[in-house]
């Protein structure tokens, strides 16, 4: 057995069994036959056989970076092996699916899945292709991990950016097709109407410009960051200043550009960024493992619904009494009450670390969504029916009703609370906040006071949370108690983990990821859950500190071991 498992042969086996078990669960829950409805290359590679291919493809990679071989030419081949063994597996499974009946217990075993993974061949040329195409994708990984760094990154770019164009061609095109001149060019790159995913020559084109474009910026990268570096401090100053403006044009500019539907995705988006903001002060700065930060954006909903509903009396509503504000004078307070409830969340948990405290936290935030759906607090806040007739968001008599003129105000809360954070971050509290996430203990005996510094973090966080959930109050217009679950605040967490905690760049690219994505491929939102797993078990074993981490994390995380070469 030992000559066995140290045999060179071993790696593609056992890396090709693990990923055929893959691609079996993949075809099994849905995820091939679903994404199959849209096409990569119009007519040539669609979404169902592409997740299969990049399936193979990391089982390739993988075999050829764990290969004991020394010639680069083995290792590749090693990797497609890896492909073919993997291949085999779902061989195996389309033989059983119809005598067994699979479909009787798996809904997704389908004569639609069969189609997909052979290619809509039979028999021996099903096996064949199959294999085929399982050694030369395993190979295409295998060759991807034998280039230079620089190469292998660059590749790696060309096959996403061609795979998320093709798989949101619809989007695109809908958006930029009014803009004058750039009809050809997607007629050109995206085919005719008819057709789904990219053109033939368009994913070519893709490939090449993102692949060329990133190498010559790995070239040049060190040099040009060299050149500004050398120049003088105003002009340095004046291309910071520079690239601010440019920044600051695009966003304005932006819902012009996206429309009606994608300026209510970036909506979505941004009230994920400011909640973000404020958890990662509590979880990324502090350490303070927070699992009920949904309770304080409810809370700024539900404030801001109670002050300003006009459904109040049996004839319009189940409110009692409102004082019916506009939404600039109940916003403050809105903001001020959440902070509050921060700071008495905060009290009891002061000697609470670690998974104790995430405990505490989830209780504290189910007992607020339990109390909103109660009987108890009914004629205040509408109980289990919620609150209607939420009073939308009005400047100047201009009612910001619409996707777009709501996407300006929402930047304007995003830009406060980045605001905050990175005056917070480099100041006294905000180095007491890290040497609390380092060591409580240590931190308390170097003078740190811990109770202000943790009730500080807890206040600050909430007070974001509130923020965002006012909006979101005036936003939809009405407010119900389901609204608040616990994934909110697991979503949440996972974009600052998938960011980097602690990163203010990382919040907003894990909100993209996170939120931005799903709500572009909603039919596939039933995997929502299942891609935030697979996410972050990349993420832990390529990148744990996160895509933009801060860099004390990132030191940390990659800091070798004592006693290690």
């Amino acid at each position: 057995m030992k000559k066995i498992l140290s045999s060179s042969w071993f790696i593609p086996l056992q890396i090709g069994s693990i990923a055929g078990i893959t691609g079996i669960l993949m075809s099994l829950v849905g995820m091939v036959e679903e994404f199959a409805k849209r096409d990569i290359i119009a007519g040539i590679i669609e979404m169902g056989q592409t997740l299969v291919f990049i399936n193979l493809l990391v089982a390739g990679y993988f075999a050829a970076s764990r290969s004991q071989r020394a010639q680069a030419y083995l290792r590749v081949i090693e990797g497609g092996l890896a492909g073919a063994i993997a291949t085999f597996f779902l061989w195996i499974l389309v033989q059983l699916i119809p005598p067994l009946d699979l479909r009787s217990i798996f809904l997704n075993a389908s004569p639609a899945l069969i189609k997909v993974l052979t290619f809509d061949r039979e028999g021996a040329a099903a096996l064949g292709v199959m294999l085929t195409a399982g050694f030369l994708s395993g190979l295409a990984g295998g060759l991807i991990q034998s280039l230079p760094a620089r190469y292998r990154t660059a590749v790696v770019r060309g096959l996403i950016w061609v795979a998320m164009l093709g798989l949101l061609q619809d989007l695109i095109r809908v958006t930029l097709l009014n803009f004058p001149g750039v009809g050809t060019a997607l007629q050109w790159m995206f085919g005719s109407r008819n057709e789904k995913g990219l053109s033939v020559a368009g994913a070519i084109a893709v490939f090449v410009v993102v692949t060329g474009g990133s190498i010559l910026q790995s070239n040049q990268a060190t040099s040009l960051s060299a050149r500004v570096g050398r120049l003088p401090a105003k002009q340095q100053q004046f291309i910071r200043w520079g690239g601010l403006l440019l920044a600051g044009a695009i966003v304005f500019y932006l819902p012009q550009v996206l429309g009606l539907y994608l300026s209510e995705v970036a909506n979505q988006v941004g009230l994920f960024i400011l909640m973000g903001l404020g958890l990662n002060i509590v979880v990324g700065f502090a350490g303070l493992l927070d699992l009920g930060y949904v309770a304080f954006f409810a809370i700024g909903a539900y404030v801001m619904g109670y002050l300003t509903t006009t459904a109040i009396g049996p004839e319009s509503g189940q409110i009692i009494y409102g004082p019916q504000l506009n939404f600039w004078q109940a916003l403050p307070i809105a903001v001020l009450i959440s902070l509050v409830a921060g700071v008495i969340l905060g009290v009891p948990v002061l000697n609470i670390r670690g998974d104790y405290l995430a405990i505490v936290t989830l209780g504290f935030g189910e007992i607020i969504r339990i109390l909103a759906g109660s009987d108890f607090l009914k004629p205040y806040i509408g109980g289990s029916q919620g609150i209607v007739q939420v009073a939308p968001i009005t400047i100047a008599g201009v009612d910001f009703n619409s996707p777009q003129k709501l996407y300006y105000l929402i930047i304007l809360g995003i830009l406060l609370a980045t605001f905050v954070s990175w005056r917070l971050r480099d100041s006294r509290i905000g180095r007491a906040w890290k040497a609390l996430r380092e060591d409580e203990d240590v931190a308390q005996a170097m003078g740190i006071h811990l109770v202000s510094t943790k009730l500080m973090a807890f206040a600050t966080g909430a007070a974001f949370a509130g923020m965002s959930g006012a909006i979101f109050a005036s936003k939809i217009g009405s407010i119900y108690p389901h609204s608040f679950k616990l994934l909110v605040s697991i979503n949440v967490l996972a974009l600052i983990i998938v960011g980097g905690m602690g990163s203010l760049p990382g919040v907003f690219v894990g909100a993209l990821i996170l939120v931005g994505l799903p709500e572009l491929l909603r039919e596939f939102s039933e995997y929502r859950l299942l891609i935030y797993g697979v996410l972050l078990i990349i993420m832990m074993l390529t990148k744990p500190e996160g895509f933009i981490p801060e860099t004390t994390h990132k030191r940390e995380l990659h800091e070798e071991e004592p006693g290690t070469v």
